[in-house]
Formats: C-alpha cells, sequence, structure tokens
C-alpha cells in the first residue's frame, strides 16, 4: 500500500493537538484542506481514524494505534533534521582521516589543532598509515580522505591532489662527525649503516630506486616500523638516514650531512574517492588543509 507522506503528516498534527484549525496553521494550510486530507487516508486505511467534538477531535481506537507509529516516525525525523543542522554549524560531526607519518609531522598537526579550536565538538579520527594501506582504505569507503607521501598508489576511482613539497634530507648523529664537515657522495654514505622503514613501505621503495639510479645498492642495516623509531634511533648512533627536514629541524642531537647528489623531491598529496561526497566536518577540514599551505 502506498499512502503519501503528506497524508502522514496532515495526520500526525491533527492528532497531536487534536484540534484541525491549529493544525491548518502549523502546516501553513487551511482548515478544509486539511478535513480532505484526513478523509483521503481514512479511505486509504478504510477506517475511521477521529472523532469530532465541540472541543475539537478526539482519535478512535484505529487512530490511536496509528498515532503511536506514526510518532516515532517522526520523532525520528525531527531528531534527523536537529543532527543536520547541528552538523551544518559543526557543533556536531565527525571526520575520518588517513595520514602517514610524514604527512601528519609535516602538515595535518597544526590543521587539526586549529580545527579543534574552532570545532571542538567534532569527534576526529586519525588513523596512521602507509600509503598503500592508506589508499585501500579510502577505496573501501572507510576514510573520507587520505593524507599520503609520494610515491602514491593509482587507482581509477581515487582523486589524487598534490599539497606541499617536502624536502628529505641525509642526517646523523654527533658520533658520525667525520660526515659533517665535508660534502659527502652517495658512494660514501652507502659505506655506513643505514637505518630505513620496511620494505613493504613506499619509502623504501623511493630510495631503493634512488640508490639504484646512482648505481649503489640499498641496503639498510636496520629496518623500522616507523619515522619515529628512526629518530629514536638516529639520537642513539646506530647508522643514518634520510627525514624530512621539516621533522629534525628541532632536534638537537641529529645533524644535516652535506650529500653532492640531490634527494628528489617528494610530496604530500590528499586522496579521496571519486563517488563520495564528504561530510560537512569533513569538507571543512580539508577546506582547512588547502588554506594551510
Amino acid at each position: 500500500m502506498y499512502i503519501s507522506y503528506d497524508y502522514y503528516r496532515v495526520f500526525y498534527y491533527v492528532a497531536k493537538y487534536k484540534n484541525i484549525s491549529q493544525a491548518a496553521k502549523i502546516l501553513l494550510n487551511n482548515q478544509p484542506n486539511v478535513t480532505r486530507t484526513i478523509k483521503s487516508l481514512e479511505n486509504a486505511l478504510g477506517c475511521k481514524l477521529f472523532v469530532r467534538s465541540n472541543h475539537g477531535v478526539s482519535l478512535t481506537y484505529e487512530g490511536e494505534r496509528l498515532f503511536k507509529h506514526v510518532q516515532i516516525a517522526f520523532d525520528h525525523l525531527e531528531s534527523g533534521e536537529e543532527e543536520i543542522a547541528l552538523n551544518k554549524t559543526l557543533q556536531r560531526g565527525a571526520v575520518s582521516i588517513g595520514a602517514t607519518e610524514i604527512a601528519l609531522h609535516c602538515l595535518l598537526l597544526p590543521v587539526l589543532q586549529q580545527f579543534k579550536k574552532l570545532y571542538p565538538n567534532v569527534k576526529i579520527n586519525i588513523t596512521n598509515q602507509s600509503t598503500p594501506q592508506a589508499t585501500n582504505a579510502v577505496k573501501n569507503g572507510l576514510l573520507d580522505f587520505a593524507l599520503v607521501t609520494t610515491p602514491t598508489v593509482k587507482s581509477s576511482n581515487i582523486n589524487e591532489k598534490i599539497i606541499k613539497e617536502i624536502k628529505e634530507i641525509a642526517v646523523c648523529s654527533g658520533a658520525y662527525k667525520e660526515l659533517l664537515h665535508n660534502t659527502v657522495t652517495l658512494e660514501q654514505l652507502s659505506t655506513y649503516p643505514i637505518i630505513s622503514l620496511g620494505t613493504e613501505t613506499m619509502t623504501y621503495t623511493r630510495f631503493s630506486t634512488f640508490f639504484n639510479e646512482k648505481g649503489y645498492q640499498f641496503n639498510p642495516s636496520i629496518e623500522a616500523s616507523t619515522t619515529d623509531q628512526i629518530l629514536l634511533m638516529l639520537k642513539a648512533d646506530l647508522g643514518i638516514s634520510f627525514i624530512p627536514e621539516e621533522m629534525i629541524m628541532q632536534i638537537d642531537e641529529i645533524h644535516q650531512i652535506d650529500l653532492l647528489e640531490e634527494i628528489p623531491p617528494r610530496h604530500i598529496c590528499l586522496i579521496k574517492r571519486k563517488d563520495h561526497t564528504l561530510s560537512i566536518a569533513a569538507k571543512k577540514m580539508e577546506e582547512m588543509i588547502f588554506k594551510n599551505v
């Protein structure tokens, strides 16, 4: 059975206020139209829903049974409307973001700080993922969007936009002082213990390609799970590594090596599904990310 939503809307307000004239005012309608709509609903359902009296109208047994269901439906609709209204003003809402470590440290953290000051009631879910993991999560609809570092994983249903260029540099602790006073070649550097992210990461692939193109083998002596682990190992004098310049600027124990060969620039990209409409909170977060660079 198909019955117009408008019929139930009129029924709801007449039953709620038990007065056709008052319901008509709320509905911005007139009394005859409201009366005709109620008659049409009664005919469609095959039962009488209201009894008229000098004080207005009262529900029949069938009307009371119907009103219990219609009231629940309208309560849900009103709650939904209120929630959307709150989301529009960002008094509520949620955003889910994937981010590589480099993207988190070199771009996202100050944006998150600003966003939470402006919209403290919006829930933010951040997952720390590699570029392939984040891309897969976006493809499967598990994230609103992700901030990843190049080289990216191409996909036909993913939009990708470059946001920021990142400069990576060769670094070591003061224990390798012989590397800190002169320009060093990649050949010389390859004789030292190298600390790198694991073979499953795009960072490993990137530097393996870089070394191979220069005619040297990229053979790390230590593979770490995170960049933060690499920083701790550098401080512990366990080797040399390649880190975004922004991540070591405030660390006194780690020093830049003047490398002869230029490391190709890297980029942070924002990726999202082509067929996915962002929530209001996610759109605002995306807008702030682009404004921050």
